[in-house]
């Protein structure tokens, strides 16, 4: 797949032939099914016990997204490098959020697979990130990669950390955007996308988003002229119940 030449474009692209490599001859399990009236046909499914055969999209689509594999690892795998490319161009579609995308990858355990399996998955999605961060030409916002990688670990810790040591004008304005996407479901309590995972303990990553964005974000946004506006409903994360609500600076939010 061509990226742009940008550095982290080429680490992304390398990342993406990576996955090509690792994964190149997998298949769903041979005894995989799934309900015609819901999923799709047996030649379909067919075309997942086959390998390294191209999936037309909304097949592609319907795979990813079902929940109801007996092998989900194994499927996961089978369409792993398409699946890749897909999101990294945008193209994924979820009905509500990328975190859909995130919470397939979970479903797959892949962090429990043979290392190579694992170190590869692991890799190309430090490289999205990074690339969302740092590439100007990115196409998916990094406010939705962020959650993405965040579903797909269980953890917003290493991509926080990721974000805090790229810094520039485009990772200062990527915060800003992220930081707009969230603060009215943060400001309500609430992560800003959802979890879904049972594994994953929703309440912490967002006390530790929130955290974050008080200590390292809010001065970053300070030192990156935000908006006073902004700067505002994120410093009122670090308030509770009244004195969050009659603060002279509330935005009105309802919920």
């Amino acid at each position: 797949m061509h990226l742009t030449n940008h550095p982290a474009g080429r680490r992304l692209s390398a990342a993406l032939d990576n996955l090509a490599v690792t994964f190149h001859g997998m298949t769903a399990h041979p005894d995989e099914h799934n309900c015609e009236c819901h999923w799709g046909s047996a030649q379909e499914l067919s075309l997942l016990k086959t390998p390294d055969v191209e999936l037309e999209p909304d097949l592609l689509r319907r795979t990813w997204k079902a929940i109801d594999w007996t092998d989900h690892a194994s499927v996961l795998r089978r369409i792993l490098p398409q699946f890749a490319a897909v999101l990294v161009t945008g193209g994924a579609e979820p009905l509500f959020g990328l975190e859909e995308a995130g919470h397939s990858f979970a479903r797959g355990r892949w962090q429990q697979w043979p290392d190579d399996h694992a170190a590869s998955v692991r890799e190309f999605l430090h490289a999205w990130w990074e690339h969302s961060l740092t590439d100007p030409d990115a196409v998916v916002p990094a406010h939705q990669v962020f959650v993405m990688c965040a579903e797909a670990s269980g953890s917003v810790g290493p991509w926080l950390a990721e974000w805090e040591k790229r810094t520039g004008e485009l990772s200062d304005r990527r915060l800003a955007e992220a930081a707009t996407e969230w603060e009215y479901e943060l400001l309500g309590d609430s992560l800003p996308w959802h979890v879904g995972w049972y594994e994953h303990d929703e309440e912490e990553m967002r006390a530790e988003l929130v955290a974050w964005l008080l200590g390292h974000a809010a001065a970053r946004l300070h030192e990156s002229g935000a908006s006073a506006d902004l700067q505002h409903r994120i410093r009122l994360l670090g308030l509770t119940d009244e004195d969050r609500w009659t603060d002279p600076h509330w935005p009105g939010h309802r919920y």
